[in-house]
């Protein structure tokens, strides 16, 4: 990578980005909730699952993210609905009308909890106020919000249903500077297995675990690390985020997208209680 090659943008969701399958419960009745829907990985997702035919319910605080989202979807000449609904997901009221609504909508199948931030600090210097707004969205939210959206899945005709959370290669292991994140991941590990251990077979739980997605989240994530390491922009891509990965190119959001497409359909049906490691070989490889 050159120094003219650099590029921090996020890449436009296109149609044929996105993962089409033909799976008998892909329809416009069954309803699949994502998380996060106003940007990034979260968008991406709601926007290949409308794609796929599912009537999408997108949770997020940012509700001019969802609209935009909404738009996307419009331009992919998505075949299912999305709707999006304005949440706070550290608010149980909030996330109760939000399931209420999405029950409205049609039968809960599917969940998808992709909420997430970042703040980069070292233990001694994390603000606990911050470690408790990323535990909260990325861990309690999660775990909320399946116990909330469980027995919609278990009343529908057939219980058939899955539940995937948005893990990361730091649900794996740990870096440095991400102590709260690499916290909520791994706890997210519990929760899939938990999941799937009460789920008899049908209702499933999996997570996602990926390596450095390009999203506006990552974008800040590479600027605070350069100022937190006293390195270059450029470095923190090269050397710190893909110097130890196979595959030297960041993801996209719409191919972590397909990953839960893939995860909910009929393909996936013996994915429980497992994590889907896409990361280009960064965890189980060394130098």
């Amino acid at each position: 990578m050159t120094d003219s090659d650099f590029d921090l943008s996020a890449p436009e969701i296109t149609r044929d980005d996105l993962l089409v399958l033909d799976d008998p419960r892909f329809t416009g009745d069954n309803v699949a909730i994502v998380t996060g829907a106003g940007s990034g990985i979260g968008r991406a997702t709601a926007v290949a699952l409308a794609a796929n035919g599912l009537t999408v319910v997108g949770a997020d605080i940012d509700e001019a993210g969802m609209a935009e989202t909404g738009d996307v979807a419009a331009d992919c000449d998505a075949a299912g609905e999305f709707v999006p609904v304005g949440c706070d997901l550290t608010d149980e009221g909030d996330v109760d009308a939000m399931v209420e609504e999405a029950a409205d909508e049609g039968r809960i199948r599917y969940v998808a909890n992709i909420a997430g931030m970042q703040h980069i600090a070292s233990i001694p210097n994390f603000p606990m106020e911050k470690y408790d707004l990323l535990l909260d969205v990325m861990l309690r939210a999660p775990f909320y919000v399946a116990k909330k959206t469980m027995p919609h899945i278990r009343a529908t005709d057939d219980g058939v249903g899955a539940i995937g959370n948005m893990s990361s290669i730091h649900g794996q292991y740990a870096t440095k500077d991400k102590p709260a994140y690499i916290t909520a991941k791994h706890g997210l590990t519990g929760l899939t297995r938990s999941i799937a251990a009460e789920g008899e077979g049908t209702l499933r739980g999996f997570s996602v675990s990926v390596g450095y997605v390009l999203t506006p989240l990552m974008v800040n994530q590479i600027e605070d690390t350069a100022q937190e390491r006293g390195i270059s922009e450029q470095e923190v891509v090269e050397d710190v985020m893909l110097g130890q990965a196979r595959t030297k190119e960041m993801m996209t959001p719409a191919e972590v997208a397909n990953l839960f497409a893939f995860g909910f359909s009929s393909h996936g049906k013996h994915l429980n209680g497992a994590d889907m490691l896409w990361d280009g070989g960064y965890t189980n490889t060394y130098d």
